[in-house]
């Protein structure tokens, strides 16, 4: 009999979910805790655990008492970005005040809304050497995975290595206030999604099993803007919606970004990647999209060319869902499904890696070493939007800079 992984989820909300529907495809491990801050929260996500038959998930008042119990030996962290220090601390006090034992920690993108958060999150695990993985699912996504080791394989190999990466991650808006408020989440959309299309880009330009030194961001130009959201009607819509909390005609955070990196490669070549990402993109729903560039080869992926569409005319008036897609939009007309969300946006691959990994089966692919790196390639783009430059990360210190999205001054 395998040994089976017993996992304790922090947080209940739409990405808790995700993972939990990715468990049904992921072997020797059971979801067998849920903490939230409002207890009905976690009661019905443990009770949509449950019904996916992935572990006997009971809630917990606290993470202390998950992490306590002796049937959980690893913490998924899904919890909003502004509780991921108290979340890791509480974690790491009840490991050192001799309460309880875990195997491994997987935290959720981004790792910090900032350097210095992340960096925090980094030395609390190290004290009491925990073993970390670092959760970015597009890495693991089916059509990428395959997609860059048959190009590396049957490309780079004959004709040298590739030279250019795109990914962009596009929708209309999150669903929770909190996204929205650049305090809270760090940003706007670039810190929330720009972490996926930054770490792909470079995923996708370094060679199969090279180290991540092999391959290192050197140079970053970022443009922020706030296209859609900032507008007088949407603005008032948005507020309706998420709250007077949530109010752009006072405190905007961007709703698109991109980003170019120049990456130094170990084998002297100059390589870059351009990412973008949006809260303003109007289509079916959620698109993710990658494409890599070498001497005499190509690859592209675009998660709405799903091979499965449905029409519906306007005589059938279907309740708003995303029963199609994540971040549907419409329910009428052509409409592109994704079957199986969980595993083709890589959840399920991600999280029968570090079931693995904390099983210590395989070493892990992210660690919070590069969740550290993300969040300084997202800082670079951050600066380099407002000083209007393009940022050298070996000359720029960028430990402590809190972007003015976060602290509430910026200005479209």
């Amino acid at each position: 009999m395998s040994e089976s992984l017993g996992i304790g989820i922090v947080g209940s909300g739409f990405n808790a979910r995700f993972h939990i529907q990715a468990f049904q495809a992921v072997r020797d491990a059971e979801i067998r805790g849920i903490y939230s801050p409002t207890r009905a929260n976690a009661e019905g996500t443990a009770a949509f655990a449950r019904s996916l038959d992935v572990g006997e998930a009971k809630a917990y008042a606290s993470i202390a008492d998950m992490v306590a119990d002796p049937a959980i030996d690893a913490i998924w962290l899904n919890a909003p970005n502004h509780r991921r220090i108290e979340n890791v601390e509480e974690i790491v006090y009840t490991i050192e005040s001799g309460r309880g034992t875990l195997k491994g920690i997987a935290c959720e993108k981004p790792l910090g809304r900032n350097v210095a958060e992340a960096r925090k999150l980094l030395e609390l695990v190290k004290r009491v050497d925990l073993a970390h993985g670092y959760l970015e699912n597009q890495v693991f996504a089916p059509h990428l995975a395959r997609g860059k080791q048959l190009l590396w394989a049957r490309g780079a190999a004959t004709t040298g290595r590739p030279y250019l990466a795109r990914a962009a991650e596009e929708h209309s808006g999150p669903h929770m206030p909190w996204f929205w408020q650049g305090r809270l989440q760090g940003g706007g959309v670039l810190n929330d999604m720009m972490c996926h299309s930054a770490l792909v880009i470079r995923h996708l330009l370094t060679e199969p099993g090279a180290q991540r030194e092999s391959l290192r961001p050197r140079k970053v130009t970022g443009h922020i803007a706030s296209l859609k959201w900032t507008r007088p009607e949407y603005a008032k819509k948005l507020t309706m919606l998420m709250g007077a909390e949530v109010d752009y005609t006072k405190t905007p955070a961007e709703d698109f970004a991109s980003v170019m990196v120049e990456f130094e490669s170990a084998d002297g070549f100059r390589v870059l990647g351009e990412a973008s990402t949006s809260w303003s993109f109007v289509g079916a729903g959620l698109r993710l999209s990658a494409e890599l560039l070498g001497p005499e080869y190509s690859m592209r992926w675009n998660s709405l060319d799903s091979g499965l569409q449905l029409f519906f005319s306007r005589e059938v008036r279907g309740k708003q869902g995303e029963d199609l897609v994540e971040k549907q939009n419409a329910e009428m007309g052509v409409m592109p499904v994704v079957p199986d969300e969980a595993a083709a946006y890589g959840y399920e691959a991600e999280d029968r890696h570090f079931v693995r990994v904390f099983l210590e089966k395989e070493k892990p692919l992210l660690d919070f070493n590069d969740g550290i790196e993300v969040v300084r390639v997202l800082m670079a783009a951050y600066k380099s939007a407002e000083d209007g430059r393009t940022i050298d990360l070996h000359e720029t210190d960028l430990e402590n800079f809190v972007p003015m999205v976060a602290q509430g001054t910026w200005r479209p």
